[in-house]
């Protein structure tokens, strides 16, 4: 016999509805608990990877000032960083640290350290906010064809003598960058959006522009000028003084304040053009905004450090895959990551191949192209599963 409730009035039918029958989701469809679990997990990760990252980019700064030709022990360095930076410490007096001892890591160990970590932070910083406004996780200055640009003004400053001072090549470097991002920005667009395949070609060709200029500049220059450029075009803060610092340092502070201001709109970026309209995001003068910022970030780097390639390709990757896609979250642990990464590369770099030393680009290149080819690897064994 079949079981109704029709001939009760006091039984009320269960709801049959689709509605009633589903679970409550949560943003992106998802049910609430599982669209929490990843931004929970991201939070912890960032809660835990911050502080690592900062302990371990301190103890890498103080491994790097200990480590060459003239014997200090980590703690002696460490005594000599705080006795400059606070006048007056009885130890810079009581004749236990020689003068060339404070003279190798003050003057030449500390600043190189120092430069390298800003330039990995910087220019972790600026891939991540160009991959974020072109919608193109393959997008970095070096394949875009920024860096080019940056060190092709910069060169043009060094054999043509305009400019001055490191006022001069710093200004040459932000107009290469800045003429660079222009190009490649209009060149990108289709009906009236950026398009990823014309992005990654109009940087190659650009990217080759700009390189035969550095080229051709090169050629002409006097011949004691060659081995500086080509050294500087490789990448290199082997030269890096106090003086220095204040560049990259102070476009990283701009840009970065920029950025965590507008960390929610590049969120929105995330879900396409259309969406972050609706939500009150000006798409097209972000995108002006944040390349224009990348680009000064880029110039500002290459002026003091020369070319450094696949440093703002690996480390938003890796920092997505920890974190997420969330850029209030991603953005600090990827310019953590970026300083960790470069200041950890050149001490390799001056320390591999003892007296000699290796450019940064070549060791960056090194482990960036490797990775370049994984990601192409992995965007095509995901299309092909998609469209199965």
């Amino acid at each position: 016999m079949q079981e109704t409730t029709s001939g009760n009035p006091g039984v009320k039918p269960p709801d049959r509805s689709p509605v009633a029958a589903r679970p409550e989701r949560g943003a992106g469809g998802a049910p609430p608990a599982a669209a929490a679990a990843p931004r929970r997990r991201g939070a912890l990760a960032v809660r835990v990877l911050v502080p690592a990252l900062s302990l371990a980019l301190a103890a890498l700064l103080l491994l790097s000032t200990s480590i060459g030709t003239i014997e200090v022990a980590p703690a002696d360095a460490f005594r000599i960083i705080t006795g400059h930076l606070v006048p007056g410490m009885p130890w810079m007096s009581d004749g236990s640290l020689t003068p060339v001892q404070d003279s190798a890591v003050w003057r030449f160990r500390l600043p190189r350290a120092l430069l390298a970590a800003l330039t990995g932070a910087a220019l972790a910083l600026a891939g991540a906010l160009i991959q974020a406004v072109v919608h193109n996780s393959l997008a970095e200055p070096y394949i875009l064809g920024v860096s080019a640009g940056a060190g092709a003004g910069a060169v043009s400053y060094i054999v043509l003598g305009i400019g001055i001072g490191s006022l001069g090549i710093g200004a040459s470097a932000f107009a290469g960058a800045l003429l660079a991002t222009g190009a490649v920005y209009l060149l990108a667009r289709k009906n009236g959006r950026i398009a990823p395949q014309r992005l990654i070609l109009a940087g190659v060709a650009l990217g080759s522009l700009f390189s035969a200029v550095t080229s051709y500049l090169t050629i002409t220059t006097d011949a004691q000028n060659v081995f500086g450029i080509m050294f500087f075009l490789l990448g290199s803060v082997s030269a890096a003084t106090m003086g220095h610092l204040a560049l990259p340092a102070a476009a990283l502070a701009a840009v970065g304040l920029f950025a965590a201001f507008r960390a929610r709109a590049l969120n929105a970026l995330l879900v396409g053009d259309d969406a972050a309209a609706s939500l009150g995001v000006s798409v097209n003068r972000l995108r002006t905004t944040v390349l224009a910022a990348s680009a000064l970030l880029t110039g500002a780097v290459v002026a003091v450090s020369g070319g450094i390639g696949f440093v703002g390709l690996i480390i938003p990757h890796i920092a997505r895959i920890i974190v997420g896609s969330d850029h209030r979250k991603m953005l600090p642990v990827a310019v953590l990551s970026g300083a960790v990464f470069l200041a950890g590369s050149d001490l390799l770099a001056r320390t591999l191949a003892e007296p000699s030393e290796i450019p940064l680009g070549v060791l960056t290149a090194l482990v960036g192209a490797p990775f370049f080819l994984w990601l192409l690897r992995r965007d095509r064994a995901e299309g092909a599963g998609a469209g199965r």
